[in-house]
């Protein structure tokens, strides 16, 4: 992955989706949201242990991860000089925050069986990334992608009036991603280098409260049993993998096309949610998905189609 982080040094530069550079994009955008797709089995495992703390472990043992692989590859020194520059450590902060938020809500969510309304969200998640496509990096929308932001929305207003309430973690999910990548995007730091100094910005409050946990008699960790422990120390890998490979998916894919292959892990999602964990399913969240649905079959057809033209 080294090759393609300094090929992606320049955060503008989009490889055409056929190139051999984009088809490594794509090849890495698609293996990410495939393994968060399956990620609630992981935290169905760990469910014993408070979202907070799950949190505090992902921010840590991935930092652990990070580090060993920077220093394997000798960019360690280099990855956290770039904390000098100021527009980098601005922006670094914006993206820690903004992933924070989205790993809490999300292992919350699954938590306390809220699976279906989080899959929500990573469905709308690619439709908000066309929009802001559109809105910050001038992508230019067809006409049948405004239909499918436009349904979306009707989707997601159908739900807030059944429900009597917006589907906030659905929103804040979606949002929250969408912000993620249109920064990741622009940043100077690779996937890699990124995420370092994101999880480095979140250690002292993860290993300060886990001490605090821990004074208090109050941690999973060291008192679950040798299986939790495990699993907890594998939240490292579990989280940076994927996060690497969506920033040097979304560094050389057009945003809008990186919304595309994003419908792959809200799909896994939701199945493992009704099917596997026996989520209620309502008629009302069938109106509510079936428009999403339809937003995302019209996208997908037209992205697919614009593709192929591209491709001759």
């Amino acid at each position: 992955m080294s090759d393609a982080s300094n090929s992606a040094r320049t955060a503008t530069a989009i490889a055409p989706s056929h190139s051999p550079e984009g088809r490594r994009g794509a090849l890495f955008g698609a293996s990410a949201f495939l393994w968060w797709g399956f990620a609630p089995l992981y935290f169905k495992a760990i469910g014993s242990v408070t979202p907070l703390e799950v949190l505090a472990h992902r921010i840590t043992w991935s930092l652990v991860f990070l580090v060993v692989l920077l220093g394997l590859r000798g960019r360690l020194r280099a990855t956290f000089a770039m904390f000098r520059d100021r527009r980098t450590l601005l922006t670094m902060s914006l993206t820690t925050c903004l992933i924070g938020v989205n790993w809490l809500v999300f292992i919350w969510s699954i938590a306390n069986d809220h699976l279906v309304e989080a899959s929500l969200g990573y469905f709308i998640n690619p439709l908000v990334n066309v929009a802001f496509g559109a809105i910050f990096l001038r992508e230019r929308l067809r006409r049948p992608q405004l239909v499918a932001v436009g349904l979306a929305a009707c989707g997601v207003v159908w739900l807030t009036i059944q429900q009597g309430h917006a589907p906030w973690i659905a929103l804040v999910l979606a949002i929250s991603f969408a912000v993620y990548g249109l920064l990741r995007k622009l940043a100077k730091p690779s996937g890699l280098e990124g995420l370092t100094l994101e999880t480095t910005l979140l250690f002292p409050l993860a290993v300060g409260w886990m001490l605090w946990r821990r004074s208090h008699g109050e941690l999973a960790f060291g008192t679950a049993g040798l299986h939790i422990n495990l699993l907890l120390c594998a939240a490292g890998p579990i989280t940076a993998l994927p996060l690497i490979w969506y920033a040097e998916g979304v560094r050389r894919l057009r945003f809008s096309t990186i919304g595309f292959l994003q419908y792959l892990s809200p799909t896994f999602q939701f199945l493992l949610a009704v099917v596997a964990f026996g989520e209620p399913f309502t008629r009302s969240h069938a109106v509510g998905f079936g428009a999403i649905w339809a937003a995302l079959g019209l996208y997908t057809w037209d992205t697919a189609r614009g593709m192929r033209a591209a491709a001759r």
